[in-house]
């Protein structure tokens, strides 16, 4: 079982016409794309999206990234894709499940790491930045 995390966020999306294949099956590689919807809601949720982490000198890319398929979206779905924070103090692990919107039933899951790369030096940071943990911290007070 996937841990749920200490804070989640959700977005709902319907599948587009340009995401699907001749089969009207969502292309693989859109999956990411969704799960990048759900973390752009979990990052504003806690105060910290990509520009406030630019703006604290930080740049986050990703590492690592893991896609479990269950069952493909179709062409004009309705989808939830749930992000949850798991991890925050020496990297950003963020887990993520979409289901269908309808019925609920499990569609796809996976996983991202990202890490802090300090934008003036290009160097990889070992442990989160302190704004990105007071950030989580303040939300889970």
């Amino acid at each position: 079982m996937r841990s749920k995390g200490v804070l989640q966020a959700e977005v709902e999306l319907v599948v587009p016409f340009f995401d699907v294949d001749m089969m009207e099956v969502v292309w693989h590689g859109h999956y990411v794309k969704y799960f990048e919807e759900a973390r752009c809601a979990l990052l504003d949720k806690l105060g910290h999206n990509y520009r406030q982490m630019r703006d604290a000198g930080y740049a986050w890319p990703v590492i690592d990234l893991q896609v479990r398929y269950i069952r493909g979206a179709q062409f004009g779905q309705r989808i939830v894709v749930r992000a949850n924070l798991v991890e925050w103090e020496n990297r950003l692990k963020i887990n993520y499940l979409i289901r269908d919107a309808a019925t609920g039933e499990r569609m796809t899951r996976g996983s991202s790491v990202q890490v802090a790369v300090e934008i003036a030096t290009r160097e990889m940071q070992f442990v989160s930045p302190a704004v990105l943990v007071e950030a989580v911290e303040k939300v889970l007070a």
